[in-house]
């Protein structure tokens, strides 16, 4: 066991997640003060002794994922300089994820900048769930643990009991991730050949693999906007699909996602809780599981010094409907 009292630490962006971590590790959350000044500056302070101690910092760098970055670096600092032992950064859905190479020339690589932001801030380690790309965990020079919600959603979909399933990836890029869940299903896999002119704008989309007559599961990491998804989608009934699920770890849903999610092409959507979706209206067929527990689970076994890689294979075991209705979210 690490040998610092542990304790958990919020920022604004998903309070609600935040304290079902908390409840599951049976700790309280940290008393800490977050406000502007009339210019926008963010000001943070931390309204307990944190000396000595091992802290997680619960923060998704979502919308608006500008406020929400600097809130969390600014929160990590103030840890620092109040000499907390060890600092872990708890960022469930980690934003700038998809500016990870340059496409075209005199582009950054914001997802390399950001990961020198969180690391020069003070963290000593993250925590996240489903990266963009694999190849973010290398733009640190701290340990960076990768969880992945895919056993969580493959429980769902168990439970509905879809027969002739196939998981369809909407890019090659997340092939792995389908992979994985097209196994835990029993299930064929399908990819589809997107072609992308400019962000959020597909051009051409094509289906590689045998859909006709099945149930399909689109899996991919995250709903943006919802183009991909819905286009995705039209494009498999047009090849004889039955019914279209969807199936995404973080729902970053700007505009107009949630009218394209509710288009008749997709019977239902399943994202996680790693984004809070605030006051939107969310329509019915969208349904959120948690990774309260994933995180929590997460949190204990890196303060106890055991094994997170481990964790993939207990994922599916441990959501069974007991935690899940332990962490009903909505």
């Amino acid at each position: 066991m690490y040998g610092s009292p542990l304790k958990v630490f919020s920022g604004s962006a998903n309070l609600p997640l935040a304290k079902e971590i908390a409840k599951y590790l049976q700790v309280p959350l940290g008393n800490i003060s977050i406000s502007k000044f009339k210019d926008g500056e963010i000001y943070v302070r931390i309204e307990e002794n944190v000396r000595g101690t091992d802290v997680f910092v619960i923060q998704p760098t979502s919308k608006d994922v500008n406020y929400n970055l600097m809130e969390l670096s600014i929160i990590i600092d103030t840890l620092k300089r109040a000499s907390a032992d060890r600092i872990t950064a708890v960022i469930p859905y980690y934003g700038y994820a998809r500016q990870d190479r340059k496409t075209k020339a005199r582009e950054p690589i914001t997802s390399k900048l950001v990961a020198n932001l969180i690391t020069k801030a003070g963290a000593d380690r993250v925590l996240t769930i489903d990266l963009h790309s694999g190849q973010i965990q290398g733009f640190f020079d701290i340990p960076v643990d990768n969880l992945t919600a895919v056993p969580l959603l493959a429980n769902y979909l168990l439970e509905k009991k879809l027969h002739n399933t196939v998981v369809v990836s909407p890019d090659a890029g997340g092939t792995k991730n389908a992979r994985v869940l097209a196994k835990i299903l029993d299930s064929p896999l399908a990819i589809i050949d997107k072609r992308r002119d400019v962000p959020n704008k597909i051009a051409e989309m094509r289906v590689i693999g045998d859909v006709k007559g099945f149930n399909c599961i689109i899996l991919d990491d995250m709903i943006d906007t919802g183009g991909t998804i819905l286009e995705a989608a039209k494009a498999l009934i047009e090849n004889g699909a039955q019914e279209v699920h969807v199936a995404a770890t973080h729902g970053v849903l700007s505009e107009p996602a949630l009218d394209r999610l509710t288009h008749n092409s997709i019977k239902e959507v399943v994202l996680t809780n790693t984004i809070d979706p605030g006051n939107q209206n969310i329509p019915v067929k969208i349904k959120f599981l948690s990774v309260g527990f994933l995180l929590g689970e997460a949190i204990k076994r890196i303060h106890t010094n055991k094994s997170i890689s481990a964790l993939f294979d207990e994922t599916l075991k441990k959501t069974d409907r007991r935690l899940n209705k332990f962490f009903k979210w909505r």
